[in-house]
């Protein structure tokens, strides 16, 4: 039986790409697994390596500890994201994956392997702060929350009770770690950072998005959409065509 490795864990690919030249390497948002990131697979498999991290305590990984904070999650795919630099390397996280996407930037680039580009989406830059609580509500202001940032799973919640109950505990732990994540100043990244934002995301306004810039000493672009904080399940063409852009830029250079 072949021993399964730490990127069999932390990884998942839904699509063979044929012949890449770049690689994407997605980071799903709160309460959200690999999965979220199947048409982006299906999408841009054509011309990249898509992998999308599978965080601890969901889904096949039900069974594992949470990662008690965004720093700790990074650290542990610092060793899975390190091995795959051998193609130019763009990383996109949304929401809480942003946080962890910027991070494991900031890691891969202290060690000398910098990444093509980095996606920030639905997230306000790790400078800026605010004091948020979701975490310490109850299960129904918890899932109230999540209602109404009308999530993908949003439908499921609402009718199906065992998988309400399934999803919760994850749901609590990534909401504790995103709301408690702390910035430690440093080096800003040298690769370039793309954000994306919703026009009416309560997470995210338009100061702590182009607050990102301060971050990086790359290049700095902002991209607003209609919608709220999952504005990308709108957006899905014109997001896709941002992310190949910068792919197919990475696998020429």
């Amino acid at each position: 039986m072949p021993v399964e490795t730490l990127s069999d864990r932390w990884l998942r690919r839904f699509v063979k790409a044929p012949a890449p030249r770049s690689r994407l390497v997605c980071f799903p948002h709160a309460g959200g697994s690999a999965s979220y990131y199947l048409p982006v697979a299906r999408a841009l498999g054509d011309i990249a390596d898509v992998v999308a991290v599978q965080y601890p305590g969901r889904q096949d990984r039900r069974h594992e500890p949470f990662l008690p904070t965004l720093a700790d999650v990074a650290d542990q795919m610092l060793g899975v994201a390190g091995p795959l630099d051998d193609l130019p390397l763009v990383l996109f996280g949304h929401s809480m994956g942003a946080s962890i996407a910027f991070e494991v930037a900031a890691r891969l680039e202290a060690g000398g392997a910098r990444p093509a580009a980095l996606f920030a989406s639905g997230r306000r830059a790790p400078s800026t702060h605010r004091v948020e609580t979701v975490h310490k509500q109850d299960d129904a202001g918890l899932l109230a929350e999540v209602r109404d940032l009308n999530g993908t799973d949003t439908a499921l919640l609402n009718s199906d009770p065992e998988f309400r109950q399934m999803v919760l505990p994850a749901l609590r732990a990534d909401y504790r770690a995103a709301e408690t994540y702390e910035w430690v100043p440093g080096p800003a990244l040298g690769c370039p950072i793309v954000a994306l934002r919703g026009v009416d995301d309560p997470h995210a306004d338009e100061a702590e998005t182009l607050a990102w810039q301060q971050h990086t000493t790359g290049g700095f672009e902002m991209h607003s959409f209609t919608g709220g904080h999952f504005f990308v399940n709108d957006h899905v063409a014109e997001v896709i065509r941002l992310v190949r852009g910068r792919l197919s830029a990475a696998a020429h250079p």
